[in-house]
């Protein structure tokens, strides 16, 4: 997750097989790999000594940004004037920005300290106060006029270089840009506008009264997000139904409040698109981007269009799995394939197949994953109070980016770990060749540098599978990844659609409605009516677990990329350095342009189908080489 990116045979980027001697670190966790070595928690030192540092800057920052409007009237002045203006607003969002990252990162360490939430709150305030202090700044540029703002730019290289693209994507959206006191309007409520997503925060992370379930094995254990999502994935049948029934009553309880929060969220969104003079809130949250809507709804269409894809991968998980009744969705987690002894991996093992995996794109890849390597960038373990999932902050431009994560030492933590790391890695790439004014990539782009890092250990584990069993359980991995990220992902944006659309036409939510709409999606994704998979009504209020509901229209993105990164995949196999560099130039680029188009100038167009054909191949192609190797003797 970033906080702040036909083609049969695509199925490794790398065409050269790394010996088998570098997977003779599939070894047992290393007895210094603990949550109390301070080797494993990221050291915040380098954004700011001390919590004091950070209220300090943070009264300094404030005072400059209370300032920002003493710039009001003085950009047609001269080029000069219209850079000094714009140099300070700048400086104050990229200092804002770091405050914001330790604020954050602090306040993920354990949510449970006031503290932390206090000064999260301190550092969003602060940007909103930014926002404030600067809504003038739109409406004037729009009145200096196109002719003008090019002649300065003419005449200053630095105005065209740090600002240009800026100031050029500020025209394009005059039809959405109000006047100075509706901006200023809109700008104070972005406090408001945040508390759905702090609510649910606070409630998911720290206050929810998580139940506890005991095992098979006798162990009792309390079902945090952080286990629910470790031991949903339990060999045992009958404890992943355990899990889920213990699990989802919790959520079921709180639909009601659920519900009302993200209502909040979606009519806000809903509300800020009709001000702007949107049509809908899917055209306002594409808008930024310049994202052509054909691309959200390709890739609804193509998804559903490969339902019978995914059903053929149910199919032969039931099979594998040696279920003789209906398939379930506790059924979907556990691998598809048992090892007696499912790998492990220590720190060590996960730096160095990260760097054996990654050694496709190049010395200059390497070296800046190295670099990151080397520092205290990570906070990896799980602990009381510590935020659930994971994620990559690069937000702090002149400082390295930072990844938390709940490493469990298995697969999945280690594919986590090389995706989280694609995002530091492109953002190492970025802020090395953009000023900060283009640095600030987006997530379309974002998330295809680090799924297709995931593709890329998948690949890399089947290639040196020690044997048949074991060639199998990656194959199966890779089957998941595409369901998790780009079929649930993709169903995930049609529900989110679906939510902001039942606003725009009249009508209303509730926990309730939100339980009913996300049953008949499950039903429809997983072939409830098809016979493929029996959906429990308990389990439908899923959708009240998932953060990423709060982050606008996002996880749209998840599926587009993975899509991108197969496409990517096939090109570079069959051209070699040429797509490589195509590769690394759009990570590179940053937002100097929008990322539709950096993706065509790399040689892709998301909203084709050419993308999602290349993913249902390479699915298709994975359960074509397990159907193979089941057929071996």
């Amino acid at each position: 997750m970033l906080l702040s990116k036909p083609r049969l045979a695509a199925l490794c980027l790398s065409t050269v097989i790394l010996p088998f001697s570098a997977m003779s670190a599939t070894s047992t966790k290393q007895a210094t790999d603990s949550v109390d070595d301070p080797a494993y928690m990221w050291d915040l030192g380098n954004l700011y000594k001390s919590a004091d540092a950070w209220s300090a800057e943070h009264d300094k920052i404030t005072a400059e940004a209370g300032k920002l409007d003493q710039y009001k009237g003085t950009l047609a002045k001269s080029a000069q004037d219209m850079l000094t203006a714009l140099n300070a607003y700048s400086h104050v969002r990229k200092e804002t920005a770091r405050l914001n990252v330790y604020a954050s990162l602090k306040a993920d360490e354990n949510v449970k300290i006031g503290a932390n939430q206090e000064r999260q709150q301190a550092a969003q305030s602060l940007e909103t106060l930014v926002s404030a202090k600067t809504a003038w700044l739109a409406p004037e540029i729009l009145s200096i006029g196109a002719d003008k703002i090019h002649a300065f730019e003419k005449q200053s290289p630095e105005l065209a270089k740090r600002f240009g693209f800026f100031l050029e994507n500020t025209l394009r959206g005059a039809p959405h840009t109000l006047g100075e006191e509706a901006e200023g309007v809109l700008a104070q409520a972005g406090d408001v506008m945040s508390q759905p997503n702090n609510i649910f925060s606070q409630l998911a992370n720290g206050e929810l009264p998580f139940p506890t379930v005991k095992l098979s094995d006798g162990m009792s254990v309390r079902l945090d997000l952080a286990a629910y999502s470790k031991y949903r994935q339990s060999l045992n049948r009958e404890d992943r139904k355990k899990v889920f029934d213990a699990f989802w009553p919790t959520y079921s309880a709180y639909r009601g409040t659920l519900g009302a929060t993200l209502t909040t969220q979606v009519m806000g969104e809903v509300f800020e698109a009709k001000v702007r003079h949107f049509p809908n809130s899917l055209a306002a949250a594409t808008f930024t981007d310049n994202m052509p809507e054909a691309v959200y709804r390709t890739l609804v269409a193509e998804a559903n269009k490969n339902l019978p894809v995914l059903y053929r991968y149910l199919k032969l998980r039931k099979k594998a799995l040696g279920i003789t009744d209906d398939l379930r969705y506790y059924d979907v987690y556990p691998p598809i394939f048992d090892l007696s002894n499912p790998p492990k991996f220590s720190v060590a093992d996960s730096k160095r197949i990260a760097l054996d995996v990654t050694a496709a794109y190049g010395p200059e890849y390497t070296g800046l994953l190295k670099k990151g390597f080397s520092g205290r960038w990570m906070n990896l373990f799980p602990h009381e109070g510590k935020a659930n999932g994971a994620y990559m902050n690069g937000s702090a431009y002149d400082v390295h980016p930072y990844l938390l994560f709940n490493n469990h030492d298995d697969y999945e933590s280690l594919s986590t770990f090389v995706h989280e790391w694609g995002h530091a890695v492109h953002t190492l790439l970025d802020d090395e060749t953009q000023p900060y004014e283009t640095s600030d990539y987006s997530t379309f782009i974002a998330e295809t540098a680090s799924i297709g890092n995931e593709m890329l250990l998948n690949d890399y584990m089947v290639a040196h599978a020690r044997n048949k069993a074991e060639k199998l359980y990656y194959l199966g991995q890779g089957l998941e990844l595409i369901r998790a990220t780009f079929f649930r992902q993709t169903m995930f944006a049609e529900f989110q659609l679906a939510l902001h659309e039942e606003v725009e036409k009249g009508g209303t939510l509730s926990g309730e409605r939100m339980t009913d709409m996300y049953c008949g999606l499950l039903k429809k994704y997983y072939g409830d009516g098809e016979g493929v998979m029996k959906i429990d009504p308990a389990y439908c209020v899923e959708w009240a677990f998932i953060p990423h509901f709060y982050y606008g229209f996002y996880v749209y993105q998840y599926a587009t990329s993975m899509a991108g990164a197969a496409q990517f995949a096939d090109a570079i196999e069959h051209e070699g350095k040429p797509a490589r560099e195509r590769f690394i130039t759009m990570l590179k680029a940053g937002g100097s342009d929008y990322p539709y188009e950096l993706y065509k100038k790399a040689g892709l167009d998301m909203a084709t189908p050419a993308p999602y054909e290349a993913l249902m191949a390479r699915m298709t192609h994975i359960m074509d080489q397990i159907d193979q190797l089941q057929a071996q003797k």
